[in-house]
């Protein structure tokens, strides 16, 4: 086929020639349908399948060099993400949309990405101590809204946090120094999209560290959002008895710290209802076995046992962060601009949702919201993992260059059968069963249907270009 040779690594160069994937097309084409141009529709497409099939780290070269074979596909694709003047807002309500026709959502997760950069230059920028790690870092702050659905957490929008002097600079983008504002606009973005508007799915974060939790939780009740908040331990909180303003109140009532309540109040699962100051409803305070962490709620119509279920749907949250650092270059960026960067976290996010739920047919629109999560077996305290994505740009700690993927899974699913490189043009995930044996005869129980993700081919090279200025990176 002219223009279009073996992608590095192919065997025989027979898939660079695969058929088109029909399945790919189409979501790059719904996802992306207001990008006012072609060539922006068409760098869009390289750009996601490059994120898809690009083994080891995630740079613009790189993802030329897999996804087509045009002279001049890098300067073009890093003008597309850097430069080019698209709304990656459209986008986002797109895929927001495409995810939870999917798959019903089960709470909106707002979780933290923190990005470790070196120098000074890239927005956003700045040095901070992150509790999760115990250290200082120079890095950038991300905040991430989630869907929580049947196969995992999707990333559907995306805060960068602004601090110091990035908010005071116009040209960077809004005001963005506080971390709970942010955290409330994605959730007034997901309400106006109509994905997870008054009434739906609960509000899942933990910003500690991060955020005035006071404020978010004010926000959120102001709102009218159900949510189920991580709370420091020495938030202060009225039990309803005294609480300012409630029933039975008593004018002067000192507050107590949330530790020192549920330390009060033994048992497996400590637990309290009270009062913050200015808010109008009672609150439901949950000790997390093991992890220590304490939550705070307005669902106390919902057992403690319903409220950890949700609570929990946070780790998974985590666990996305990392993944789209190792296998989807969430940490690769290499431009310095506040567009840039929104540019490359929505690309990212459509590939890891075509990735994970590329195959999943949509959801019939009588069917029945997901039903609260099911409690899960207790993962490890949270405090021990971290969502802060160091090490080299693009690849995984201890990983390679040239180290294929490896292979995504579910929470919750069997291991996926091992990543296939770049010149792959079918991925499977399959569970595999073990033969159950009885005394008299054995029989093998048959595995779980396969899920086929098809990713998409080769491009051939497009007329060139003349193309503007060099590339400037910084890691």
């Amino acid at each position: 086929m002219p223009g279009v040779r073996p992608a590095r690594g192919a065997r025989g160069g027979s898939s660079a020639r695969r058929p088109a994937s029909d399945a790919f097309d189409a979501f790059i084409a719904e996802i992306f349908e207001r990008l006012p141009r072609a060539d922006q529709r068409r760098w869009a497409h390289v750009y996601t399948r490059g994120l898809l099939v690009t083994p080891g780290r995630k740079t613009v070269r790189r993802l030329a060099a897999s996804a087509s074979d045009s002279t001049t596909a890098a300067q073009a694709l890093h003008q597309f993400v850097n430069a080019s003047p698209w709304d990656w807002e459209p986008v986002r309500a797109r895929l927001a949309d495409w995810v939870a026709r999917r798959s019903r959502p089960r709470a909106l997760v707002i979780a933290t990405a923190v990005l470790p950069k070196r120098g000074d230059r890239s927005c956003g920028v700045h040095r901070r101590f992150v509790p999760r790690d115990g250290r200082t870092v120079n890095c950038q702050v991300g905040l991430g809204a989630f869907l929580a659905v049947e196969q995992g957490t999707t990333p559907v929008d995306w805060r960068l946090l602004l601090p110091g002097r990035w908010a005071e600079d116009a040209g960077s983008g809004p005001a963005g120094g506080s971390a709970d504002a942010l955290a409330l606009d994605l959730v007034d973005g997901a309400g106006t999209r109509g994905v997870a508007g008054s009434g739906g799915v609960p509000v899942v974060a933990d910003l500690v560290g991060f955020a005035d939790t006071a404020a978010l939780v004010g926000g959120l009740v102001g709102r009218g959002r159900g949510f189920v908040v991580a709370v420091p331990d020495d938030l202060v909180v009225h039990p309803d008895r005294t609480a300012p303003g409630g029933p039975g109140s008593r004018a002067g009532a000192p507050g107590v710290s949330a530790r020192s309540l549920l330390t009060a109040h033994p048992a497996r699962v400590a637990t309290g209802v009270v009062r913050l100051p200015g808010a109008p409803v009672a609150l439901r305070l949950v000790g997390e076995p093991g992890s220590g962490r304490i939550w705070l709620t307005d669902l106390v119509d919902r057992s403690p046992r319903e409220v950890l279920a949700l609570a929990r749907l946070h780790t998974d949250a985590v666990d996305t962060v990392e993944r789209l650092a190792d296998d989807f270059g969430l940490r690769a960026f290499e431009g310095r601009s506040y567009a840039g960067w929104h540019h490359h976290k929505t690309l990212v996010s459509a590939a890891f949702a075509y990735s994970t739920l590329g195959s999943a047919a949509p959801t019939r629109p009588g069917d029945p919201a997901h039903p609260s999560p099911r409690p899960r077996t207790a993962r490890p305290p949270h405090r021990a993992r971290t969502s802060t994505t160091g090490g080299r740009a693009g690849t995984a700690p201890g990983r390679g260059a040239g180290v294929p993927v490896r292979a995504l899974t579910a929470p919750g699913r069997a291991p996926a059968a091992p990543a296939r490189t770049a010149e792959a043009s079918v991925r499977t995930s399959t569970a595999t069963a073990r033969p159950l044996a009885t005394s008299a005869r054995s029989s093998a129980v048959p595995a779980p249907p396969t899920r086929t993700l098809v990713i998409p081919p080769r491009l051939p090279a497009p007329p060139s270009q003349p193309l503007p200025t060099p590339i400037r990176t910084e890691s």
